[in-house]
């Protein structure tokens, strides 16, 4: 390490120390969100910041941080005065180079660009689609578990929430079973594209890896132009409105993003969703009693723990925002764990309660950028926990405590162990072709 480098290592702390120092003086709270003590657990910070400055200035990033559930609702659906694009501003949470890998993304496009993207990839997720693939998702589900054999202990995360949407958005893509574990790597890689925290390192690898989707993609799409299959590759290649098409960077990136999203987000959701349903048993008890809760018990799982922690946007032109300024060319932060645990929208936000009318929570967004994958999420998600507590009439943590990704906007757990008891000791699929060479699934 050179000496400048070695005085800069020194003073940094110094520097986020008295800055912080500084919002706790104005405001009586600071939001810090590299700490590690905050990515463990951030809802009491958010609850801090709801109380004591629910529009909180960053001495950090000079970003105006949102708390409140009606004010980050109301800029989600504002795309006039919050944009989404791509700007180099004060306040940015990642890596300018290397989210430019998702560009041109339905992630940060506004109107018309986003329109025209949008109305293209919306032919792909159509409920239709999304609806008959509900066999084959229940079936995978069970053929993972399967997998587990007779052992009371396994890894929720490893042997089911990543594969499972892992295997799911493969097929629906059409990469070959023995590909599944370099779209696994993919995935994990692009995703840290969205954190604060991204090391240089990263932030390289993500450009060798968006290389190597590209030239493992260029010559699929292009052959499935001349001949398609019945692949979400081909749906794209031949969606057309008003008489434009994806053009082929267009594909490939809307692939890379649907990479992401297709897995990692119902990664989360599973996990944070289970290890919720474990903090309140009564809360399993009660949806294992009651199935007909799970789509009601989904939408408060994913209130409660959201997979999507915060989001961002661009302000051209200075806009208030309750007591506050935003000024133009900066960028407000968007707390969506924070707002969904409002106590002025949510009663006891801090408890859940899968009988809880109507959440109404902002964890897929809201207005024009609403996650278009959210009703395959949501299934893959039902499915799951059906399967789960269909197996297994016993789930319980195990001493060993569950493990967080160092993440701030991607929400979840890196291991979950959980201790289970199967239910006579059933065996439910068999299907062994469907997950052979399934990414991180080792063959004796």
């Amino acid at each position: 390490m050179s000496l400048k480098e070695t005085i800069r290592s020194a003073i940094a702390p110094l520097y986020i120390r008295s800055k912080l120092l500084q919002e706790r003086i104005q405001s009586g709270v600071a939001w810090y969100p590299l700490d590690p003590g905050f990515i463990a657990d951030p809802y009491p910070t958010y609850q801090r910041l709801l109380e004591r400055d629910p529009l909180h200035r960053s001495a950090l990033t000079g970003a105006l941080v949102v708390t409140r559930y009606q004010d980050v609702d109301a800029i989600l659906r504002d795309q006039q005065r919050f944009r989404n694009e791509l700007r180099a501003t004060p306040g940015r949470l990642a890596s300018a180079r290397a989210l430019q890998e998702l560009t041109p993304s339905l992630l940060n496009l506004d109107p018309p660009d986003h329109s025209r993207l949008r109305g293209l990839v919306n032919r792909a997720f159509s409920p239709r689609q999304i609806n008959k693939m509900e066999d084959s998702i229940r079936e995978t589900a069970h053929a993972l578990l399967d997998e587990v054999g007779d052992s009371n202990e396994f890894d929720l995360i490893s042997n089911l929430a990543t594969l499972l949407p892992m295997i799911v958005i493969a097929k629906m893509i059409g990469v070959p079973t023995e590909d599944r574990e370099r779209f696994k790597k993919w995935s994990h890689q692009f995703a840290r594209v969205l954190e604060p925290n991204l090391t240089t390192a990263e932030s390289d690898l993500v450009f060798k890896t968006a290389d190597e989707f590209r030239n493992y993609f260029a010559p699929i799409i292009e052959r499935r132009r001349g001949s398609p299959s019945d692949d979400l590759v081909s749906e794209l290649v031949r969606a057309e409105e008003n008489g434009q098409k994806l053009t082929t960077e267009e594909t490939e990136v809307t692939l890379r993003l649907l990479l992401v999203a297709g897995n990692e987000t119902t990664t989360n959701l599973i996990g944070n969703g289970l290890r919720a349903l474990l903090q309140f048993p009564e809360q399993l008890d009660l949806l294992r009693n009651q199935p007909q809760l799970i789509e009601n018990a989904i939408e408060e799982l994913l209130r409660y723990d959201p997979p999507v922690q915060l989001d961002a946007r661009y302000v051209p032109e200075e806009v208030k925002i309750g007591d506050k300024v935003a000024k133009g060319n900066s960028r407000v932060v968007l707390l969506i764990g924070a707002a969904n645990r409002d106590s002025e929208q949510f009663d006891e936000p801090n408890t859940l309660d899968i009988t809880r009318p109507d959440s109404g929570n902002i964890s897929f967004g809201r207005g024009i950028h609403h996650c278009l994958g959210a009703p395959l999420a949501r299934l893959e998600a039902r499915i799951a926990f059906e399967v789960l507590l269909d197996r297994f009439d016993q789930i319980q943590f195990t001493e060993k405590e569950p493990v967080y990704k160092p993440n701030i906007v991607l929400r979840g757990l890196h291991e979950f162990p959980v201790r289970v008891h199967q239910r006579n000791g059933r065996s439910y699929s068999g299907s062994q072709s469907l997950i052979e060479n399934a990414p991180g699934k080792s063959r004796d």
